[in-house]
Formats: structure tokens, C-alpha cells, sequence
């Protein structure tokens, strides 16, 4: 920005409160049109580069390498790559090493890092050092390394454990590895951890993600060997998570509330220049965005998080960035460092970033897509067509197996990207909608089709080329089909992209439930391809024949239209495929038989470790709707009504100054919007006065089933609430600009 530009912003912005009322929103205005970039990086590429800095505080394989002795390094590659237990005795042994590193790099204490059912990540620190008659002493034994005893009493626990009893254990992870955290005064060792209760109970959303995998991994060797791929030894599921989120400048967020408290606005009219010029999308990065993502980036490069791209999203201020895909557990824990790096980060440039999957009503909200696959341990893509998908027996099984999957257990993916937040996104013209569908692409639909019918595919191997007819361009390879963005749950090319998870929650969840079904559908193919081959068979043969029968029987969850328009939503009605528009009515599926039976069999989560999450979800959505109602109630009192009132006044005075002065003249129009806004504040009073009475019966309801407490939120409380802002917003277009408290959509989310 030249100069004189600068200059004169900053003299308009004063202007805006030379009457006086120097509100917190023009006092924003004014520090972020004084602020100062960072000029200075994080690191100088120069004189560290990438490949350098790439997992420089993480105690990866190539560290263990070179401090451990060979047979104990030996074991750890082979607990993290095969799935074989650690013996106890080598524990010592590693946690020397990884105190000797750490505290080489600067760590003065360590912590077992987990994510309990808060959605967060926790941690409590500990000192390396122990005081000793002859002096400090730095020890880190192998006994710590292993299991941690943390508090647990005020973590949820969704009833599967007394309040009063506090005792919890974090175990060590040794499948992800251990990472050091910097921070202003001292760096800290984090070991990634499970975390469960003194019955054995899980109380984290990573180990039922781990015993996912394990199940994954069994049935899905099983199906290989069966179909004659006997070299493979372990399967695993690779994630790669799309971020989307928003930036702000840090001095409207602490104008805001409701930013403050929660992640979104819950007041705020649409702005006159939303998304609609696309001119946001892919476009020009600023530079004082750039400077924050290259900072955030320097910091995950450190912690071996490989981001790989950044761009503007189709909102504006908001962004997008996405790694490079990686084992489910560790991606799962990395994008857990994502989400805490950027916001440490961004506080650190002077801005805030948003997770919140709807933070500004009106435009695009922000979703994680959660790109799946699996692969075995020859690197091989299980999920890679090839250029004869007709004649990849492979692929076709395991294709199969995940439409099944998703086809039969609809309600449960759909119940785990169930939460308040995510009630603003799914359905509207901006995300899939809550309709659980597939899209395979035209080719992929035609190699179905022929399969169903039992035909030959007609389809010639090898790519299509698209011409632009220009001589000096190049001719580019076509993929076998188009990307459809409206799908919740799109193969792309060699995985599939399950779009519909929340950009504020963990992956650990929607994947342990993706992971859980997949294995139940392998476990089918395996079973029913073994059944025909002992009837006589040949194992092609026989896998053919139940790839055509699963395909006949699931196809119809098979989709490659517009999933936003109203005919497929009829359509998908006609097919019986389930619609559970909102939290409320997703969550109970996860306590129904066949949800209890498939998270059992396969070891995942035993019957009341589900009924205690859905119990945890329940809670949770309730809290969210309460702290929504609560400052809903407390903006619109303290905040707007004032502010209206004090234009009401002005406009009545200046209505009785202007007959004083001028006399018998006609006021029509002024007496009008007087008129027109007295009525509007009563009208927000009296929507007030009923929302506050709301609040009041939910404490009674809160007595009652937690499901009908959960309910009562979304029938009364939530209409009240939107009711509330109606109003509230319309009093935004009409009160005098210098007077309203809260920064508006079209400051925040323009100047930054």
C-alpha cells in the first residue's frame, strides 16, 4: 500500500469517530490500518534449506537410526510397520535415546500428548529433571516413556466412568512419532499417546482409530492373499486432509464476542460483495497472508508435517492448505499440530484463524476433505484402477467392498460428521449434502454397469488427450473422468475424497468409522469369495461373481449428478437412501444394533465405549447451542439494542429540531424510518424476551433425557435464536454506521 493511500484510510477511519463515539469496531479499523507486517521469517531457506528443516524436531527414523543399536531399532520399525508388540525391555533403551535428543535440541520437559473426547489435544508437562542430594539429575526412564497418569476426572467420559474416579492412563504410541515444540521460553518434548480410563476403557479418539486400522489390516491381508497376492504382509489406510479455515485481523476478533467464545458470528448482515465475482478463488495470495502461511509452514516442516499447497478458497479471506498423504494414525496427529501451529502462528502475525465451519453466514464455510485410500507394503495403491479397470480383479474387489461399506453403514458415516458446527454447512449450495452418496465418474460407472449386466466392457484401454488448438500448446492427458464437488463421498482418481468432514473437528473419528465399516466389507467379499471357492470355483471366478452380486445389491448408493438439486434429492428419497438432515437426528444411529454390532466385532469400540460417545456427543451439542443462545442474548442486550435505541433517539431529536426550525413541513419520510425502527426494537425486544424464557425452561429440560434436552435446543431453541438475528441484522441496515458496536462482514473479511 503507497503512502498516500495509507494515509488517507487511516484519516477516513478517524473521521468515523469524531462524534464522539469511539467504538471498539472503529478503534480496529484504526490499529490494523497502523499495523506493521512481519518483515522477518521464521527461517532464512538460505541458510537452512527445506530438505534440512524438513523434521528437525521430530525423533523420526533417521534419528533412531543413528542413537539406537540396531536390534532395537530393528524392533521399533517392525512394531510400526507390521504391527509387532515392543518388548518392554528395549523401552529404557529408547526413552534414553529420546531424552538425550531432545535435550540436545533445548527440551526441558516432556508430556504425553492425546486428544480426549474434548476434540482437543492435551498435555501435561513434566521436567526431564530430578532433584538429587548431589544435584539435578536429567532422567527420562522407560517406565515414563510408556504410561503416563494424568487426572481424568474432568475429561468427558459420556457416563463410562464416575465423575469421582479420576484416575486415567496415557499410553505411549510408537506408530507416531515423538515431536518437540518450541515456544517462546523452551521447547518441550510431545509423545503422542493413548488415553483410557482405569477399567481400560477408551477415553480418546485415537485408539479406537488404532484398533480401526488393525482391523483394516487383517481382513484386507486376508482378501490379498486370497485372490493370490501372498507377498503382502500389512495394509494400512493413508489419509490426506484438505484444511479450509478463515483469517481475520486479531483486532476485529476481539471486537467480536461471539469470535471470542466460539468461532463463528452469530449477528452480521450479508455483505454487498460476497463470493459472487470469484475473484477470491486461486487468486493472488497477499503478502501479509503469505508471510503468515510461510511462517506456519516453516513451523510443520519442522514438525515433519508435509504441507504441500496453499491457495485462496472461493470466500473471501479464506484459504486453504493440504499435505501430502501419510498413514491415517499420524496424519490424524499432524493435522491436529496444523490446526494449533496456525493458530499459534497467527496470533503471532496479528491475526486469528477460524476453524469453525461456519464462521460468517452467507458465504462459502469451510470443510476438511478427507482424501482415503489404502495401501499395502509394497506401496502398492489398492485403490488404483490401472488403465484396465475391467481386468484388475484387485481393484474391483476392494472398489466394492468400500461401496458396500458405504452403501450399507450410510447412517453411521453420516453420524460421525455430526455436530453443531457442521449442521450450518451440510446441505447448503456449498457442501455435500446430508445425503450419503458416491460418485465413481463416467468411466468408473460404465465398468459397474457391465459388471451389474453381466456384459463385456466396451471401453478401449489407454487415455484421451484435451486439445486446446493452439500449435505451441502441448496436448494434456485426460483422467477418465470429471471431479464432482458436490458428492459427499467422490473417487478421484486412485481414493476417495469424503468431503462432508467439518474443518474444525478431528479426522480421528470420521476415519476410525470409515475404517471400521471398510473392514467389515473386506471381511464379507473374503468370506463369501472363500464360500465359492470351496463349492469348486476358481478364486476369479468366484470373485467376479460376488463383485456382481454386492454391485446389484448396493449400486443404487451410486451417484454422479448434481447432488445439490432438488431431483436428486427425491430421487435418492426413491432409493431409500437416508436423509438425516441435522445432529439430532444422526446421533442415534450410533447407539442402534447393527452400529453396536460392526464397532464390536471388529474390536473397535466395545458397546459402552459408543453409547458413552454418543452420550459425550449429545453433551456436547447441547453446550454448544447453550454458550450460542446465552451470547445470542447478551450482544443483541448489551450491544445492538443500545446502539438502536441511541439512533432512535437521534432520529427523534433531530425530527422535533427540524419542526422547531422549519415549521409546517412535510417529515414523512423521516417520521417513517422513526416509525420503521421503533418497530424493529420491539420487535427485538420481544424476540429477546422469548429466547431468554427458552433459556430458562432448558434447565428444566436438561432434567429429562439428554436426547430430548438435545432436541429441545434444536426445535425451540435454535428457531428463537435465528429469530433474534433476523432482526438483529435488519437493524444493521439501518442504524447509522458510526453507531453500530460489532465489526461488519464486509470489514473482516476484506481488510486484513
Amino acid at each position: 500500500m503507497s503512502n498516500t493511500l495509507g494515509e488517507r484510510n487511516k484519516t477516513n477511519a478517524m473521521r468515523g469517530s469524531d462524534n464522539g463515539h469511539n467504538s471498539a469496531r472503529r478503534s480496529a479499523v484504526r490499529t490494523i490500518l497502523n499495523r506493521e507486517a512481519m518483515s522477518t521469517p521464521t527461517v532464512d531457506y538460505k541458510q537452512t534449506p527445506l530438505a534440512e528443516l524438513f523434521g528437525q524436531n521430530v525423533f523420526n527414523r533417521q534419528t533412531m537410526r543413528k542413537l539406537l543399536p540396531k536390534a532395537v531399532y530393528g524392533a521399533l520399525v517392525k512394531c510400526m510397520d507390521y504391527g509387532e508388540a515392543l518388548d518392554p525391555s528395549m523401552a529404557d533403551i529408547v526413552a534414553n535415546a529420546m531424552k538425550d535428543w531432545a535435550v540436545s535440541h533445548g527440551a526441558t520437559h516432556f508430556t504425553h500428548w492425546f486428544m480426549p473426547m474434548t476434540g482437543l489435544t492435551a498435555e501435561k508437562h513434566d521436567s526431564f529433571l530430578t532433584p538429587s542430594a548431589e544435584g539435578g539429575v536429567l532422567e527420562f526412564p522407560g517406565k515414563l516413556l510408556v504410561q503416563g497418569e494424568p487426572d481424568a476426572s474432568s475429561f468427558p467420559s459420556g457416563g463410562i466412568r464416575s465423575t469421582f474416579e479420576a484416575r486415567g492412563y496415557t499410553g505411549w504410541d510408537p506408530t507416531s512419532p515423538a515431536f518437540i515444540i518450541e515456544s517462546v521460553n523452551g521447547k518441550t518434548l510431545c509423545i503422542p499417546t493413548v488415553f483410557c480410563s482405569f477399567s481400560g476403557h477408551a477415553l480418546d479418539k485415537k485408539t479406537p482409530l488404532l484398533r480401526s486400522l488393525e482391523a483394516v489390516n487383517k481382513h484386507a491381508v486376508r482378501l490379498l492373499h486370497l485372490l493370490g497376492n501372498k507377498t503382502v504382509k500389512r495394509v494400512i489406510c493413508t489419509v490426506g486432509p484438505e484444511q479450509e479455515y478463515f483469517l481475520i485481523d486479531e483486532a476485529f476478533y476481539l471486537a467480536r464476542p461471539d469470535l471470542i467464545n466460539l468461532g463463528r458470528c452469530l449477528f452480521g448482515a450479508k455483505p454487498p460483495k460476497g463470493q459472487e465475482m470469484e475473484d477470491h478463488y486461486w487468486g493472488s495470495i497477499r503478502e501479509r497472508v503469505l508471510a503468515f502461511m510461510m511462517d506456519a509452514e516453516a513451523e510443520l516442516y519442522k514438525l515433519g508435517v508435509p504441507v504441500k499447497t496453499r491457495h485462496n478458497e472461493v470466500a473471501p479471506a479464506q484459504f486453504e492448505v493440504a499435505p501430502v498423504f501419510e498413514t491415517s494414525n499420524v496424519a490424524s496427529d499432524h493435522n491436529m499440530l496444523l490446526m494449533e501451529v496456525f493458530k499459534r502462528t497467527a496470533q503471532r502475525h496479528g491475526l486469528r484463524a477460524l476453524f469453525h465451519e461456519k464462521p460468517f453466514s452467507g458465504v462459502n464455510g469451510s470443510g476438511k476433505h478427507n482424501n482415503w485410500s489404502m495401501a499395502d507394503d509394497q506401496g502398492n495403491n489398492l485403490l488404483e484402477p490401472g488403465h484396465t479397470p475391467f481386468e484388475n480383479i484387485q481393484f474391483l474387489v476392494v472398489l466394492t467392498a468400500v461401496i458396500r461399506a458405504v452403501h450399507k453403514y450410510s447412517k453411521i458415516l453420516r453420524a460421525s460428521i455430526a455436530f453443531a458446527g457442521n449442521d450450518h454447512r451440510l446441505g447448503a449450495n456449498e457442501a455435500p449434502p446430508a445425503i450419503i452418496s458416491i460418485f465413481l465418474g463416467e468411466r468408473l460407472m460404465e465398468v459397474v454397469s457391465s459388471l451389474v449386466e453381466g456384459k463385456p466392457d466396451q471401453k478401449q484401454a489407454g487415455k484421451s488427450v484435451i486439445q486446446f488448438g493452439v500449435s505451441t500448446l502441448p496436448q494434456l492427458p485426460r483422467d477418465d473422468s470429471d471431479r464432482n464437488r458436490t458428492s459427499p463421498f467422490a473417487f478421484t482418481g486412485n481414493k476417495f475424497e469424503f468431503r462432508a468432514v467439518g474443518s474444525s473437528q478431528s479426522i480421528a473419528w470420521p476415519n476410525t468409522v470409515l475404517n471400521t465399516i471398510v473392514a467389515e466389507s473386506l471381511d464379507y467379499m473374503a468370506t463369501q469369495i472363500e464360500k465359492l471357492t470351496k463349492e469348486g470355483l476358481a478364486v476369479n471366478e468366484a470373485a467376479q461373481k460376488v463383485v456382481r452380486q454386492a454391485l446389484t445389491e448396493h449400486q443404487k448408493i451410486l451417484f454422479n449428478g448434481d447432488n445439490y438439486s432438488k431431483e436428486w434429492h427425491a430421487e435418492a428419497e426413491k432409493r431409500g437412501l437416508p436423509n438425516l438432515h441435522n445432529t439430532i437426528e444422526a446421533l442415534p444411529v450410533l447407539v442402534e444394533k447393527d452400529s453396536k454390532e460392526v464397532f464390536a466385532k471388529y474390536n473397535v469400540l466395545l458397546e459402552d465405549e459408543l453409547v458413552s460417545r454418543y452420550n459425550i456427543m449429545l453433551e456436547e451439542y447441547c453446550k454448544t447451542i447453550n454458550i450460542e443462545s446465552l451470547l445470542t442474548a447478551s450482544i443483541a442486550t448489551t450491544m445492538i439494542l443500545p446502539a438502536a435505541i441511541e439512533y432512535q433517539g437521534r432520529l427523534a431529536t433531530t425530527l422535533v429540531h427540524t419542526k422547531t426550525a422549519v415549521g409546517n413541513v412535510n417529515l414523512t419520510t423521516q417520521e417513517g424510518m422513526l416509525r420503521e425502527l421503533c418497530y424493529k426494537i420491539s420487535s427485538l425486544k420481544t424476540s429477546l424476551e422469548i429466547l431468554e424464557s427458552l433459556l430458562h425452561g432448558s434447565k428444566e429440560e436438561e432434567e429429562t433425557d439428554p436426547y430430548a434436552h438435545a432436541q429441545f435446543y434444536e426445535h425451540k431453541v435454535i428457531p428463537s435464536m435465528n429469530d433474534v438475528r433476523q432482526i438483529a441484522d435488519e437493524l444493521e441496515g439501518m442504524v447509522d454506521d458510526s453507531l453500530w458496536p460489532l465489526p461488519k462482514f464486509r470489514e473482516m473479511l476484506y481488510i486484513y
